[in-house]
């Protein structure tokens, strides 16, 4: 499963960065006056290193389930690990959210069972591939246990690579990381406090829309989780053994690696942003390569983007996971790809670019 060598991050264009700058002075509109479109046409034209740039035509979502010891361990969820195991039959069917929206906005949707605590044998009737590759089943409770050995983190680390190459060799040109595993919050955010410097009050959220009593238990739960990873947060592969997650070790990977082959990733929430942080010191520079779909109500979120120096797309409010928010940007970067690539010029139109 080892991928080939690693070859490191190059940045993105800059040039193309440049010509997109200088295209919308030049566009029949005050400066700035379509605001983070603008930014974005920019990002956009870097990662696809030419100006204008160009909407995506082979988005894929990949959805990376797994569940989380400390859910059965600690109650941190308002959900039985079961549910996990359910909804990835139900993305399988296409049933979920998730696979409703990329429908509709022309994204292809892969679903891998990383670490879910299920009978392998539960997708034999819709897909057995779906769990072909499972790393283990169901992680360490981190307020207690190790999350998994060194070797399955590495392994989590090298099948997420191993995805990010099957992707983009079929053809993708846009990479949504997605997630599905009750207490993948809890985890998530137990990451993202160590990689921010934030407090377990800061980052914990109510994830599945837990009440006020399970709320504290997840605080609890991530606080204690946050003193035994404090001593490995300078060794990414020694803080996910102990505190993180084989689906979001494998997500990491797919960031990093997406990144190294120089396709873009659209960021969805809690979770990714957790893997991102992650990556963007297993793989630096991979940062630039991304793009945040939305703002999660996840307050871990937030403190993560802010880290990346990333710009949420939307806030909507969301806070479901499975890439919903990712494969909602979608939409908004055609946009403004668009307005970059098809915008009539001032000498174009014949109009003045001067205030008199």
């Amino acid at each position: 499963m080892t991928p080939d060598r690693r070859p490191g991050v190059t940045p993105p264009s800059a040039q193309a960065r440049r010509d997109a700058l200088e295209r919308q002075s030049r566009l029949t509109k005050p400066s700035g006056a379509l605001g983070r479109l603008e930014d974005a046409s920019v990002w956009l034209a870097g990662v696809q290193g030419a100006c204008p740039p160009r909407a995506f035509a082979s988005p894929c979502l990949v959805i990376l389930a797994g569940d989380h010891g400390v859910a059965r361990a600690a109650a941190t969820s308002a959900y039985p690990p079961e549910v996990t195991g359910q909804m990835v039959a139900n993305f399988v069917r296409g049933g979920a959210a998730a696979n409703v929206i990329a429908r509709r906005v022309g994204a292809q949707v892969r679903v891998v069972d990383v670490s879910v605590d299920a009978d392998p044998r539960y997708l034999d009737d819709l897909d057995p591939t779906v769990a072909a590759r499972r790393i283990r089943r169901s992680s360490g409770s981190i307020d207690r246990e190790d999350a998994m050995t060194v070797a399955e983190t590495q392994r989590s680390i090298d099948l997420g690579c191993l995805i990010a190459d099957e992707l983009i060799d079929a053809g993708a040109d846009v990479v949504l990381p997605g997630d599905m595993g009750i207490g993948n919050t809890t985890v998530a955010a137990t990451l993202i406090g160590l990689l921010t410097g934030a407090s377990a009050a800061e980052v914990t959220g109510r994830g599945t829309g837990v009440d006020d009593v399970t709320l504290e238990r997840k605080r609890q739960a991530i606080s204690i989780a946050m003193d035994r990873g404090r001593p490995h947060v300078t060794d990414p592969v020694a803080l996910l053994a102990c505190v993180g997650s084989p689906d979001i070790a494998a997500m990491t990977g797919l960031l990093g690696r997406c990144a190294e082959r120089g396709v873009p990733v659209v960021l969805d929430g809690v979770v990714s942003c957790s893997a991102a942080l992650v990556a963007d010191l297993t793989a630096p520079g991979s940062r630039d390569w991304w793009a945040a779909g939305h703002r999660s109500t996840e307050p871990a979120s937030a403190r993560a983007l802010d880290q990346l120096g990333l710009k949420a797309l939307l806030d909507l409010e969301l806070r479901l996971g499975e890439g919903t928010g990712a494969l909602l940007a979608l939409p908004l970067l055609a946009v403004a790809a668009d307005t970059l690539a098809h915008m009539a010029t001032f000498d174009d139109a014949g109009v003045s670019d001067r205030e008199h």
